[in-house]
This record gives structure tokens, C-alpha cells and sequence, in this order.
């Protein structure tokens, strides 16, 4: 039995949409979460992938490459299988610094240690919102481009 049921509470579940929001208000950037077991591509079921590249196809799944800006964040979290990626488009990776991802992923992981995992996915969250917010402000006309729904596969 996969352990993703239990990865979040319902409550816990609202509060990272909840900060999937905030982060959003002040940027036209778009930010996803998604869980799922272990890392096993959609094409080939039965065969493990790295965890960066299952995180680029499931990128690809949400359309997270299709924002009118190229500034797409996904969090990207297999379960059982213990890992973490945080992969954004080109949009934003040409411009936060070359470090960014890892040392929120370092953060995240931290509270993951600690048994904390929805307030890890909250910071990683507001992190990435900071810079989204940073290098792509919210302009009159900016539309939520994509669901702020927790995505499961």
C-alpha cells in the first residue's frame, strides 16, 4: 500500500493550496504539487525512472511548460520512494540564482526530517512564489493559467 493517502491531511492539503494562492496573488508565475508513489514513467509502468525525469514528464502532464511566460514551478514529490525536485520552466531558471532550487528543496527537506512535510511543501512553496513575484509581477490582465490543486498520479 502506497503511503501518498497518507502523505497529507485533508487539513494540511488546504493550507499548501491556501499558499499555492498567496504565492500566486503577486506574480503571473504558476506553481503545482504533485504526489505520487515512486517515480515510474506513464509510458513504461513497470520501469523506475530518476526521479528528475519522471518530474519532467509529469512537468509536461500538467502543461506546466504551456504559461505564456515560461515560469512554471513544480514540486514534485514520490512518496514512497523518499525524493524531492523542484523543476521550473525556462522562464524562471534563467533567472532566479543557480542555487535556488536546492537550497529551498534543502529547507523542505529539513521539515520532511523533522516530520513535517506540509510545512516543508508550505515554505518551498512561498519561496518559489518570492521569486516568482520577484521576476514576474502580477500585471493588470494576469489570469491563474493553472489549477492550484494538489495533483496525485
Amino acid at each position: 500500500m502506497s503511503k501518498v493517502e497518507d502523505f497529507l491531511t485533508a487539513s494540511e492539503e488546504k493550507e499548501i493550496i491556501e499558499a499555492i494562492r498567496i504565492a500566486e496573488k503577486n506574480t503571473s508565475g504558476e506553481i503545482r504539487v504533485h504526489l505520487e508513489a515512486t517515480s515510474v514513467s506513464e509510458k513504461e509502468p513497470k520501469i523506475k525512472m530518476d526521479a528528475f525525469d519522471r518530474a519532467a514528464e509529469v512537468f509536461d502532464f500538467l502543461h506546466m511548460n504551456n504559461t505564456k511566460q515560461s515560469n512554471g514551478v513544480l514540486i514534485y514529490v514520490a512518496v514512497d520512494d523518499r525524493t524531492l525536485v523542484i523543476m521550473g520552466d525556462k522562464g524562471i531558471n534563467d533567472r532566479v540564482a543557480p542555487n535556488f532550487w536546492e537550497s529551498t528543496k534543502d529547507i523542505m527537506v529539513t521539515h520532511f526530517k523533522n516530520g513535517n512535510t506540509k510545512q516543508g511543501l508550505v515554505e518551498g512553496v512561498l519561496k518559489a512564489g518570492e521569486q516568482l513575484k520577484k521576476h514576474f509581477p502580477f500585471k493588470k490582465g494576469d489570469t491563474n493559467e493553472l489549477s492550484d490543486e494538489i495533483s496525485v498520479g
